[in-house]
């Protein structure tokens, strides 16, 4: 039983980890977009790359558009928080009652 006890506390620092590492790609991309960034640099095509598909699904679930200003980034910073606030933690609680 500690063995699967261990694996979940394992994944779900994993999976911390890979959050916290995608908000900050969000971060950095929303920061990069206020500037002109030129959009052939391979890191600004990999920002794209790695953060358009989660963001295009939230600007297509909610098409709010406040004067020009993108907020899919806030709203997946939100998204992301709640998932660590929540997921992790109970799958951290699940892994302490094993």
């Amino acid at each position: 039983m500690f063995v699967l006890k261990n694996f979940i506390n394992a994944s779900a620092i994993v999976l911390n980890l890979g959050f916290e590492i995608y908000k900050w790609l969000i971060i950095i991309r929303a920061v990069i977009s206020w500037v002109n960034a030129d959009p052939y640099n391979s890191f600004v095509n990999f920002l794209n790359r790695a953060t358009e598909p989660f963001l295009y699904q939230i600007r297509k679930k909610l098409p709010i558009n406040f004067g020009g200003l993108d907020v899919s980034p806030i709203i997946a910073f939100f998204i992301i928080v709640f998932l660590q606030e929540f997921l992790i933690k109970s799958l951290l609680n699940f892994a302490a009652t094993l």
